[in-house]
C-alpha cells in the first residue's frame, strides 16, 4: 500500500509576515472547483478554504496533481509568485511541492 500524501496548505501570509490581501483570495481560490446547490457554496475536497492561526488559508489536496494537473500548477504557481507560506499538515514546509 502507497504512503497518504500529506495535504498542502497554502498560508494567506507572505514570507515578511504581512497579511495576503484580498481577505477572500481563497474562497475564491477555492471556488474553482466548488459547486453551488440549495443556495450553498460546496468545495471540493480536492481545494478548501479554511482558517489557520488567524490566517485566510487554502489546502490543497496532491492527489488533484493527477486529476488537474493545470489547475494543481496554477495555484501552486501563484502561491509561489506572492511569497505565500507553503507548508504540509503538520506545518514543515514540503521540500517536493515547495520552491
Amino acid at each position: 500500500m502507497g504512503e497518504k500524501k500529506r495535504k498542502i496548505i497554502i498560508e494567506g501570509v507572505t514570507d515578511s509576515g504581512e497579511t495576503f490581501r484580498p481577505s477572500d483570495w481563497a474562497e475564491r481560490m477555492s471556488g474553482q472547483l466548488s459547486t453551488f446547490r440549495k443556495h450553498r457554496i460546496r468545495y471540493s475536497p480536492m481545494l478548501q478554504p479554511t482558517m489557520r492561526e488567524g490566517h485566510q488559508c487554502v489546502v490543497l489536496d496532491p492527489s488533484l496533481k493527477e486529476t488537474n494537473p493545470q489547475l494543481y500548477q496554477s495555484i501552486l504557481e501563484f502561491a509561489k509568485a506572492n511569497h505565500l507560506k507553503i507548508c504540509n499538515e503538520n506545518g514543515q514546509p514540503d521540500p517536493n511541492e515547495i520552491r
